[in-house]
């Protein structure tokens, strides 16, 4: 009998050692990973647009961290989709491009995120128009509360045969978000 409780309790002190070593080690992880600068975008948006019965949206899920300084993220993950739907009832047609985020660069309220073209709708014109891995940029500058609208600026990818554009750059926000919107948590803050 005292050999079994002998060895029970060698068991138990075994598992709390064991948990309380898993309980420092994710600790410990996580102290870490805080001390990395993060930035994050996301949300989805209808930019305003030249044709009004025209709908252009933009959703974007990016991420980026900063380990070797403050100017270029080390690491960007993510992705966003442009949508862009032609027409009204059956006879309208959205084609929309699935990008894979290459670059997301914050600095205050404004982001640049960059990503190369994945995926497109089934009748692809975007993939008979640019390069296989095209890449997009889109710049957006998030109004505070109160302070007017948000503003989303577009670089669409090079056509074949020219230069693809550079990582972590777009165009000015020179459209305006009417519906939806963003959130964004900037490296410093």
């Amino acid at each position: 009998m005292n050999k079994t409780f002998r060895t029970a309790a060698l068991l138990a002190l075994a598992l709390t050692t064991t948990a309380t070593a898993g309980v420092a080690d994710a600790a410990t992880t996580t102290k870490g990973a805080d001390r990395t600068p993060v930035s994050a975008l996301r949300g989805s948006g209808r930019m305003e647009y030249a044709i009004a019965t025209e709908d252009v949206r933009l959703t974007v899920d990016a991420h980026a961290a900063y380990t070797n300084g403050p100017t270029f993220p080390t690491k960007s993950w993510g992705t966003f989709r442009l949508s862009h739907k032609i027409g009204t009832g059956k006879q309208a047609k959205v084609y929309w491009g699935d990008f894979t985020v290459d670059c997301l660069r914050t600095g205050g309220p404004t982001a640049v995120v960059t990503g190369t073209l994945t995926r497109t709708s089934p009748d692809r014109p975007w993939r008979t128009m640019f390069p296989e891995h095209a890449r997009m940029g889109v710049s957006f500058y998030i109004a505070p509360k109160g302070a007017g609208p948000s503003r989303i600026g577009l670089a669409a990818p090079s056509p074949k045969g020219q230069p693809m554009l550079t990582k972590c750059m777009a165009s000015a926000t020179d459209a305006r978000v009417i519906a939806g919107g963003y959130t964004l948590r900037d490296r410093t803050g």
